[in-house]
């Protein structure tokens, strides 16, 4: 108990120190485009493509959005438009979905519009100009902090403005090819504000093996968390936790499996009465998993809750794999879709495990990797 309360206090006094603008609030800044693909971005109503590092918006009227949603954050990017005169596209910050029938959310919009680029339209006091440089790459910082946001341009302050309504939502691009919106982006970071790493990309610190050396079979290579395959034990964290929002990505070989171990005692017991869950990682698409039962695809809280959508990539790519959890509430999201989101109104077994444990990942004897593991308090 005097762990999870060390933990809840820490987790606490991360999120206290966004109150303010007061120096650089503290969070885990990720890449949010690789500069390779489009993997952890959905592309929806619009054609876009990557070339020479940065992504393109060729043709439609659509939305390139992010995986995930974000709360507080600060993102940081660089934009050219392709035009030389009438271009127009815009960055989307904590958005919904696009109403059916409609190419783009109904807000927040920061515009890239000719004349009127870096304003957010309900936002009546986000308005600069002549910040930007025609023609050229441009960079944007955006810091979005509760209700407030401010923004600055090629490293000047632009605008501080309040009135956000909405708490949470995507990052998307604009794409509106027809009206100019053939533009360039590069260079795009987020930092998830509230969140820490529970992974550090250069050692196996904050975690043990349960129960043995876990030198065995877990090693850090190229910033990345590896499972060698090795006999040996599961990687469990030194610190328990009740409800929080996990994030990390992850990578498979062809047919490969493992999972994330969820509220689980110093044992690892996730299976009936008193113990945590597993949150299934599988190569779904496999030939030798074609008939397995539901909870046992990637996502599915196992033997409980079935994933309602097969989303992984093919073995080989990176997936993002997002875990919420707040009392007996389990919410999985996979690769940007929700495919879990079970309770005990729907499943009365979740009533039976544990609210509080460690977190851990399993050794299914073959290799796996991980990267950007990372937790924050439930929202």
């Amino acid at each position: 108990m005097r762990n999870s309360l060390a933990v809840c206090l820490n987790l606490a006094l991360s999120l206290a120190s966004l109150s303010g603008w007061a120096g650089e609030p503290v969070g885990v800044r990720l890449p949010l485009f690789n500069g390779q693909n489009l993997d952890g971005w959905h592309v929806t109503g619009c054609q876009a493509a990557v070339e020479s590092g940065a992504i393109v918006l060729q043709e439609g009227n659509g939305l390139v959005r992010t995986d995930h949603t974000y709360r507080d954050f600060i993102l940081e990017l660089s934009f050219k438009a392709r035009r030389t005169e009438n271009w127009d596209s815009g960055i989307y910050i904590r958005a919904n979905l696009p109403d059916e029938g409609k190419p783009w959310p109904a807000k927040y919009q920061i515009n890239l519009k000719q004349g009127d680029e870096g304003n957010v339209g309900p936002l009546p006091k986000a308005r600069s100009k002549g910040l930007v440089k025609p023609g050229e790459w441009n960079r944007f910082k955006v810091t979005i902090i509760g209700n407030t946001a401010k923004l600055e341009i090629n490293g000047q302050s632009a605008w501080e403005a309040d009135g956000l309504e909405q708490t949470q939502g995507y990052i998307g691009l604009q794409c509106e090819a027809p009206g100019g919106g053939q533009f360039e982006f590069k260079d795009l970071y987020v930092t998830e504000l509230g969140y820490r790493p529970l992974f550090d990309g250069k050692s196996l610190d904050g975690w043990d093996g349960a129960g043995q050396d876990a030198a065995a079979c877990w090693k850090v290579e190229d910033g990345l968390l590896m499972c060698t395959g090795e006999k040996g034990p599961w990687l469990r964290s030194r610190e328990q936790f009740a409800n929080f929002d996990l994030r990390l990505d992850y990578k498979l070989k062809p047919g490969g499996n493992s999972g994330v171990y969820v509220r689980v005692p110093e044992d690892g017991n996730h299976h009936g009465e008193g113990s945590g869950v597993e949150i299934q990682i599988l190569d779904d698409k496999a030939e030798k998993y074609k008939e397995l039962k539901g909870y046992q695809y990637t996502g599915g809280v196992y033997d409980i809750a079935a994933a309602k959508e097969h989303v992984g990539r093919d073995a080989g790519q990176w997936n993002s794999l997002q875990i919420e959890v707040t009392g007996t509430h389990y919410v999985i999201t996979h690769n940007g879709v929700k495919i879990v989101d079970a309770d005990v109104a729907e499943f009365s077994d979740l009533q039976k495990r544990r609210l509080e444990g460690f977190l851990g990942l399993q050794n299914h004897s073959e290799e796996v990797w991980y990267k950007n593991v990372r937790i924050a308090p439930a929202k």
